[in-house]
């Protein structure tokens, strides 16, 4: 306080109400004083923008949804965004031409969109006098709603097995980077609705079935696939082939690996893919091919089929043995060699390896019912027909498994259950004096090793037949005729034939007669009638005449057929003649005498009785 007057230096505290008051006690008025804090300066920019760039930034044009591709009637909002440029005072440019908008708008929104709005955009802006580079362009493509999406499988078999893996997607063409939502159609899909791909990793036959799907966006909603049928089989088993079963000598055999389809599938669609995998003698032979490898070697050869990622495996496939084929090759003989035998005949067929003195197992094919040992020969004791066929061998190396030779040349045996019988000749039929008779014995394959036994036929009354008498160096002959000096009587012979080790014989042939008229044999055939001729239906007398008790009456007929007297009584036969009686007759005694012969001529209306006489017999 100086004097009358205050001095003060202002702060907040100094706001008040001030008064003088003098010595004397009077008041002055009074004054309201409020201290304040001065205000801080205010900066304003010209033209009143926050940021300011040393070189205008480049626009970027964005999509919003951001589909690049988008479909007839859907929405999008074409967008020019610069960085930094929130709240800025922009004007805008845009190319194309086709976007009628005005050139101070950021954004341009295609309420319905249609194929003319594809194309690309750029944008730039101005701000003062300022433009912003041209933005890149970003394109937009806006096609018609697609009809239907396809179903596809990955891989693309229609056909897989149980483990395998298979992915089924949904496809909607040109829809690439678009925002679809899937349904599907299969009541075991079990995956999101807007998954567009369904992965199978370990597939199960409850899999299979028919694949159908439909894409949604916005409000768009696609058609339904067509139906893809996925069929899902149990796990496959290989299947090996060769079209050979050995190496042949400098040459290889051809393996073909395969994997069947299910009969109900197309064999393109299950067998695509496969990838083969071999092994010899249990171990891996070659690596991974395609179906079909040449081989040159012996051995245990199997394969099995993979495909896929991971592969997937088929069971293995049947092991097929291949051999290699060695030079040698074998023949098969017969002992004897005779290739047709009879029911009972004893033969071997043989196989022979010729060269070296190798160690052979013997392997026998034949077609007949029964089939040789693993010998190197086969003894049939009492054949029948079931030996009956072709007969072949190899030989395989005891000390190598693998090597064999080739087969043989087939042998064809035949053996015939019908016992071959003899037919005998004889010749002449009716003696001459001083002639000889010549037998013939003939059998069917005659060639074939036959020795031959003749046998002279002793009556025997007794078992109304006739036993066999060995006649003189008759007993297996060579030759397949025998000559008899000296016979004035009249006889009966027979032969058969032998041959084999143990020999084989074929039953007797039938007897074949050698008749005489000589009236001076110790038995005679009288005829009564006594007369040439006689007719049919006559009732005519044969007696036999000797000094011998018991007697039969022989007829051999004019066709051939040998017969005894139907009606004999005591030394005599009766006949009531007709033309079948029409014969050479002869008695025959119980101890093995033939009498002298009678031929007999039935006639119609005459019946002829010829008493021949070997004088008057005029043989040619």
């Amino acid at each position: 306080m100086t004097g009358s007057t205050c001095d003060i230096n202002t702060s907040k505290s100094d706001t008040a109400v001030y008064w003088c008051e003098s010595g004397s006690g009077e008041f002055s008025s009074a004054v309201n004083i409020t201290v304040q804090t001065p205000p801080e300066p205010t900066v304003t920019l010209q033209p009143s923008t926050t940021q300011i760039y040393r070189a205008p930034p480049k626009p970027t044009v964005t999509l919003q949804p951001p589909w690049p591709q988008i479909y007839s009637g859907e929405t999008v909002t074409v967008r020019c965004d610069i960085e930094g440029g929130e709240g800025a005072q922009w004007t805008y440019k845009w190319r194309p031409a086709k976007v009628n908008t005005p050139p101070t708008s950021r954004e341009y929104r295609i309420s319905s969109a249609a194929e003319s709005d594809s194309g690309g955009y750029s944008c730039q802006g101005r701000r003062n006098s300022s433009w912003t580079e041209w933005s890149d362009i970003t394109t937009l493509k806006v096609t018609a709603v697609p009809s239907k999406p396809t179903v596809t499988l990955q891989p693309p078999w229609t056909q897989i097995y149980s483990g395998e893996t298979v992915t089924v997607r949904c496809e909607i063409q040109g829809s690439e980077g678009a925002q679809w939502t899937y349904e599907w159609r299969q009541g075991q899909v079990n995956t999101p609705p807007t998954s567009n791909e369904y992965r199978i990793s370990s597939a199960a036959e409850s899999d299979s079935g028919g694949y159908s799907c439909r894409g949604t966006r916005t409000y768009m909603l696609t058609e339904w696939s067509d139906t893809i049928t996925l069929t899902v089989s149990s796990k496959p088993k290989a299947e090996l082939r060769a079209d050979r079963t050995a190496v042949p000598v400098g040459g290889s055999v051809t393996l073909t690996c395969s994997v069947s389809p299910s009969s109900s599938s197309s064999s393109s669609s299950s067998s695509s893919g496969w990838k083969y995998y071999w092994y010899r003698d249990g171990k891996s032979y070659q690596p991974v091919t395609n179906g079909q490898i040449s081989v040159s070697e012996g051995g245990l050869y199997s394969c099995r089929g993979g495909r896929g990622e991971p592969v997937y495996y088929t069971e293995d496939s049947e092991s097929v043995w291949i051999d290699t084929t060695v030079s040698n090759r074998p023949v098969v003989t017969l002992h004897p060699n005779w290739s047709e035998i009879y029911r009972g005949e004893t033969i071997t067929v043989r196989c022979e390896i010729h060269g070296g003195d190798t160690e052979w197992d013997y392997e026998w094919e034949a077609n007949s019912i029964r089939k040789p040992p693993n010998l190197n020969e086969y003894r049939i004791i009492y054949a029948s027909s079931l030996n009956s066929g072709n007969y072949r061998c190899k030989g395989r190396m005891k000390s190598s498994q693998h090597e064999t030779t080739e087969w043989s040349d087939s042998v064809t045996l035949t053996v015939s259950d019908n016992e071959p019988r003899p037919v005998l000749t004889v010749s002449p039929s009716w003696l001459s004096p001083g002639a000889s008779v010549t037998l013939n014995c003939e059998v069917e394959h005659p060639s074939a090793g036959w020795s031959f036994y003749w046998y002279k036929a002793v009556p025997d009354l007794s078992e109304k037949s006739s036993s066999y008498e060995l006649l003189p160096d008759g007993s297996g002959t060579a030759q397949d005729s025998y000559i008899i000096h000296g016979q004035t009587h009249t006889a009966g012979y027979v032969c058969r034939a032998g041959r084999g080790d143990p020999e084989y014989h074929t039953d007797h042939s039938q007897p074949k007669f050698v008749w005489s008229a000589d009236v001076h044999s110790a038995a005679s055939l009288t005829v009564s009638p006594d007369r040439v001729q006689h007719f049919t239906s006559d009732s005519v007398s044969l007696t036999c005449e000797g000094n011998f008790t018991e007697w039969r009456v022989r007829k051999f007929s004019e066709d051939g057929r040998l017969s005894d007297c139907r009606r004999m009584t005591g030394s005599t036969c009766d006949i009531y003649t007709s033309k079948s009686d029409t014969a050479v007759y002869w008695c025959e005694s119980g101890s093995g005498e033939f009498s002298s012969a009678v031929n007999i001529t039935v006639q119609s209306m005459l019946l002829y009785i010829y008493f021949l006489d070997l004088n008057d017999l005029d043989v040619t």
